[in-house]
């Protein structure tokens, strides 16, 4: 992983898109801080400028600094890292050319050795977004997605996720709007929801917003 983990914190900290696993699909990952980078990401999966990038972190001590945390640092730890997308107010330290049409950020700290360590030796935010053009189907090995190899400065082989064709995995992450204290409002079921919402509310007696 060593050379990989050089390879591809170089090309973050070039502002270049680089392809790599994590814990539910590939993902496209780019410096957050770097406004050209996000911008390639959107060109590149032909994705629409209204819809977020989520942000990767390397551990939840970091959350603080990037959002607003309105909810017990246990419950943080109880869903990070895993297969859940937090979504929080975001702090001034993001980009403002990150997701500027909204004040909320998704937090993703993917269960997955590899980006985690990324994450941390590159030492800010990534943004992350899941390696396929937009609309297609998410990726679960590096093949999936070729079409979009030409276009990207690195693309890190973790293998096939999970066995490579549970359908529950392509789902991808489970995104949970805990914006609005004592509330909870999944925004996508993902391939967590049950044990997500069971913490919830069983644990932290959030009540589901609808």
């Amino acid at each position: 992983w060593t050379e990989a983990l050089r390879a591809a914190v170089a090309e973050l900290r070039a502002g270049a898109v680089v392809a790599v696993p994590t814990d539910t699909l590939y993902g496209l990952a780019c410096s957050a801080s770097c406004s050209a980078a996000l911008g390639a990401v959107y060109r590149l999966k032909g994705r629409s400028e209204a819809k977020p990038l989520a942000v990767c972190l390397g551990r939840v001590a970091d959350v603080y600094r990037y959002c607003h945390v309105r909810v017990p640092e246990g419950l943080l730890k109880d869903l990070l890292p895993g297969p859940v997308t937090l979504v929080l107010e975001r702090s001034e330290e993001l980009n403002k050319d990150l997701n500027p049409f909204t004040p909320l950020v998704g937090i993703r700290i993917p269960d997955h050795a590899f980006i985690q360590d990324l994450v941390q030796v590159f030492g800010g935010p990534v943004a992350l977004t899941s390696a396929n053009l937009s609309s297609q189907a998410s990726s679960l090995n590096v093949e999936e997605f070729q079409d979009l190899w030409p276009q990207l400065s690195l693309v890190i082989d973790g293998g096939p996720i999970g066995d490579g064709q549970s359908p529950e995995y392509r789902l991808g992450s489970t995104v949970v709007d805990l914006s609005v204290p004592g509330k909870f409002d999944i925004i996508r079921p993902g391939c967590a929801l049950e044990s997500t919402a069971a913490i919830l509310q069983q644990k932290y007696g959030l009540l589901p917003s609808h």
